[in-house]
């Protein structure tokens, strides 16, 4: 086997994925399959660093009497649940870990230094990023797309539940079409929700790949780093 297509990645996982068909909280089962696929990514040698979504326990636009900045706050407490639940899985399966934090909760998690994480990397831990930014108003695709400019990484994998970016909802529209690539100016002009606007406006400016494909197989995440065409590239 060749060498890896990329050294160093950044891999974006939605709570969603982790509630599997519970449609909420942790799948153990999925838990497992997905840190045994991140583990097999780094055991080729590649750089691994995860940022997980949190919607599996909370999402704060849902909660319409709610103070925006709470709601976001524990979203990000949301993101630092999966974080954990991850980190103990992969420690389980045999990798080294270490999760960095966006807000400051030493007695779990490091605090988010750049340097730290590159460090990390280098090293061959696998690094998982919590609490997005660290700031309310902000998604998790924009604190994966802030991280994977910040850590210079090959390309930002973005994990969904579709194939690819279409022109249209496939779910809601079998006509939908799938792009192999499009860059990221038609990503803003055409509203092709791969990413929220503002995430996808930071990788725009930072020249950051994006990879979106679907996540309902994990293998596809090993089968990207060794150069198999799947999903969508945006560059």
């Amino acid at each position: 086997m060749g060498a890896p297509k990329y050294k160093r990645v950044l891999l974006k996982i939605s709570g969603e994925a982790l509630a599997g068909d519970k449609k909420q909280g942790i799948d153990d089962r999925i838990l497992h399959q997905i840190s045994g696929t991140i583990k097999e990514v780094s055991d080729l040698g590649v750089e691994v660093a995860v940022v997980v979504g949190g919607g599996n326990f909370w999402r704060g636009r849902t909660s319409e009497n709610m103070d925006r900045v709470t709601g976001d706050h524990m979203g990000m407490l949301a993101t630092m649940m999966n974080a954990l639940a991850l980190s103990d899985a992969l420690e389980q399966a045999g990798t080294v870990t270490r999760v960095l934090s966006a807000i400051e909760i030493r007695q779990m998690a490091e605090p988010y230094i750049r340097k730290r994480a590159i460090r990390h990397l280098e090293k061959g831990r696998i690094v998982i990023f919590a609490c997005g930014t660290g700031n309310p108003f902000f998604s998790t695709d924009t604190g994966a797309a802030l991280r994977a400019a910040e850590i210079e990484a090959d390309v930002f994998l973005k994990a969904t539940m579709v194939d690819g970016v279409y022109d249209k909802d496939p779910n809601k529209y079998p006509d939908a079409i799938r792009y192999e690539t499009v860059s990221h100016d038609e990503v803003l002009r055409m509203d092709l929700k791969v990413m929220d606007a503002t995430a996808a406006a930071l990788c725009r400016d930072n020249k950051t790949k994006i990879l979106v494909f679907s996540m309902k197989d994990p293998e596809n995440v090993i089968r990207i780093v060794k150069g198999d065409t799947i999903g969508t590239l945006v560059e």
